[in-house]
């Protein structure tokens, strides 16, 4: 497939940025990589505004699926209003990307009633990340205790939310703050709730002279800023962060809301998954990301783009809890075959496996030439990217050629067979089933 990317300051420059690099190597695309440019996001599939693109016909995938119900299945095709239901990227990222959410059907509905400009369908999106280079980035709510220390040790942020309104979130959540009781549990999501939108709310210029004295605490403190840390992050490691980011964000908002959220950081491999209504922001690395087929984000800070502040803190599931919580554990993928050679030189298949029907993952790392995987047809479609190393695909009788950068669309209920002709030839796979085959949980 011929696949479109996206230009965005955010983006890694010139070869640096994977998305680029796998854009490129499709012929059609006729892409020169320019070494000053930022290259941001590779898109794979149906959406209206980037479509994928047959390479031979030049015909969108949208109007394929359209005309041809077969390729995603009838059943799918129904559902999901003859559209694919996920959409498939690449990500690579330079310089932070907005603290965001995305929202639910029901709200994701009535914004795009009321302002398709800023919201332009009426989808939900939850999403996966994959990493496929060293990532960092924020995702959820601190533990409430984490946030409790941060504001009696940050005196920039105390005062920019008041003493007030931090005293009475302390209060609040003194002694409960792991609590699964559900009383409990409400009124710490109330706090949050009360503290955070009290931060979002202050006008720029008073942010603005908080942020001066912030960044100076970081320079000066080192590993003593924001009280030596919390047990998530080390001082030092915040201290850098505020810097990192006031340089690419001076003054802004974001540099006190990474006090709120978690601060992770992915390894090659690792994932995490996000709901709708959850808060987050990506800052740098390159990633798979696999979502509900959806262009709306409600933003709030590292943006100049349009801010609903609002909306977002009104829609937020104020749900708090460690990073480990919304990382993934990948299990094998069990509806794949390995010959002997995939076998004995420990190729695999894992599965990242989110809890919603519209999209799974397939992560197969082939070792050795001659190493295959076949895989079961599905009954649903499929879109897989290689991101390393050179093999062949086939489906029926049809066999290509593959090498990284190359993306391919898969029919239902086709069987699909992988080969390498490298020592390492790895490939994602984005399917939708609504049987219940792939049905392997990978969160926490």
């Amino acid at each position: 497939m011929q696949v479109p990317l996206l230009q965005l300051q955010c983006g890694k420059v010139g070869k640096a940025s994977a998305a680029a690099k796998y854009a490129a190597a499709t012929e059609s695309n006729q892409l020169s990589i320019e070494d000053e440019k930022p290259y941001a996001e590779l898109w794979m599939g149906t959406h209206p505004s980037l479509p994928s693109k047959d390479v031979q016909t030049q015909r969108s995938l949208l109007d394929m699926v359209q005309d041809n119900q077969a390729l995603m299945s009838t059943q799918i095709s129904e559902k999901f209003g003859q559209k694919l239901p996920f959409l498939f990227k690449v990500l690579s990222i330079r310089k932070a990307l907005s603290i965001q959410a995305h929202p639910n059907k029901k709200l994701a509905e009535q914004l795009h009633a009321k302002d398709p400009k800023n919201y332009p369908d009426d989808n939900h999106k939850p999403e996966m990340t994959i990493a496929i280079t060293p990532f960092d980035g924020f995702c959820g709510f601190r533990p409430l205790k984490e946030i409790s220390h941060f504001l009696e040790n940050v005196p920039s942020l105390r005062n920019l939310i008041s003493d007030e309104a931090a005293k009475e979130f302390t209060m609040t959540v003194e002694g409960r703050e792991t609590s699964d009781n559900a009383d409990d549990m409400q009124s710490n999501r109330k706090a949050l709730q009360t503290a955070f939108s009290a931060l979002m709310t202050k006008n720029k210029s008073t942010v603005a002279a908080a942020a001066k004295e912030l960044v100076a605490s970081a320079e000066k403190q080192g590993e003593d800023f924001a009280g030596g840390g919390g047990p998530s992050n080390r001082g030092k490691e915040l201290a850098d962060l505020v810097i990192r980011l006031n340089g690419q964000f001076e003054g802004d908002i974001g540099l006190f809301v990474l006090f709120f959220l978690n601060y992770v950081k992915l390894e090659v491999g690792e994932a995490m998954f996000l709901k709708a209504d959850d808060i987050h922001a990506y800052l740098s690395g390159d990633i798979i990301e696999c979502m509900a087929s959806s262009d709306n984000v409600v933003r709030a800070g590292f943006t100049p783009k349009f801010q609903d502040i609002p909306t977002l803190t009104s829609m937020l599931t104020y749900s708090y809890a460690p990073i480990s919580e919304q990382k993934m554990n990948p299990v094998d993928y069990p509806y794949v075959t390995l010959n002997r050679t995939a076998y004995s030189s420990s190729s695999s298949a894992i599965l990242y496996d989110p809890p919603i029907e519209e999209f799974s993952v397939v992560k197969t790392e082939l070792n050795g030439k001659e190493a295959k995987a076949t895989f079961e047809a599905i009954e649903g479609p499929s879109i897989i990217i290689c991101t390393a190393g050179s093999g062949t695909i086939s489906v029926g009788s049809k066999t290509e050629q593959v090498k990284a950068g190359l993306v391919f669309f898969v029919g239902a209920t086709a069987e699909c067979v992988l080969e390498s002709d490298s020592e390492s030839f790895t490939t994602y796979k984005a399917f939708c089933e609504l049987s219940g085959k792939e049905n392997a949980n990978g969160t926490n």
